[in-house]
């Protein structure tokens, strides 16, 4: 039994965290086993940076910045693949995607951000959880990083996810409704793709 990804993207406080966390209860209810990934991983000596920078301990370039992301990424390649190959559903709260949109956000090529990532597991499924900036801020208000203060950055961002959203393997959900309403989508989602034979 081969494993899936499936990916979380979208705004901070889209409700990625919320519906990997009800995603991944719902497939090991289901007998599957599963692990919960979340990037950037603040644990690792890479994501240790990241998190100093994001909070303005470091001044980096966006460019620097998504190498970190995807070094970050690189530093569970490994794990990954193995969990992928001995069955395991992997459900990541971001991905690849996140890379690809705050870097074109930032004016960075989206070929080469893609480009870089490339050696990475690809995601079975990429799931866009779709909300306004104004959303985003209204549901943190306090406590924002400097992305999350930043409106016009977060309208280019949703730009680029609503973009990569219409390739294959990717949904894309309104995330302005309910907890229950979005999860119900998801949860629906992600039954099909565990039905595969």
């Amino acid at each position: 039994m081969t494993g899936f990804l499936i990916a979380f993207e979208g705004l901070d406080q889209s409700g990625k965290q919320t519906q990997a966390e009800r995603v991944s209860a719902h497939v090991s209810a289901s007998g599957r086993q599963c692990r919960l990934l979340s990037f950037p991983d603040y644990g690792t000596p890479i994501g240790a940076e990241i998190a100093k920078a994001l909070h303005g301990e470091r001044d980096y370039g966006p460019d620097v910045m998504q190498l970190m992301y995807v070094a970050n990424r690189y530093e569970k390649r490994v794990d990954m693949q193995q969990a992928l190959e001995d069955g395991v559903v992997l459900v990541c709260d971001r991905y690849l995607a996140s890379s690809i949109a705050y870097g074109e956000a930032h004016g960075l090529d989206a070929s080469w951000l893609r480009d870089m990532q490339r050696h990475l597991p690809r995601p079975t499924l990429t799931i866009l959880l779709d909300i306004a900036p104004e959303t985003a801020v209204q549901r943190k208000s306090a406590g924002r990083d400097r992305y999350e203060r930043d409106l016009a950055l977060l309208s280019r961002v949703r730009e680029s996810y609503q973009r990569q959203s219409s390739a294959e393997g990717w949904l894309r959900v309104n995330g302005e409704r309910s907890r229950e309403a979005v999860s119900t989508d998801v949860v629906s989602a992600v039954e099909t793709l565990l039905a595969r034979p």
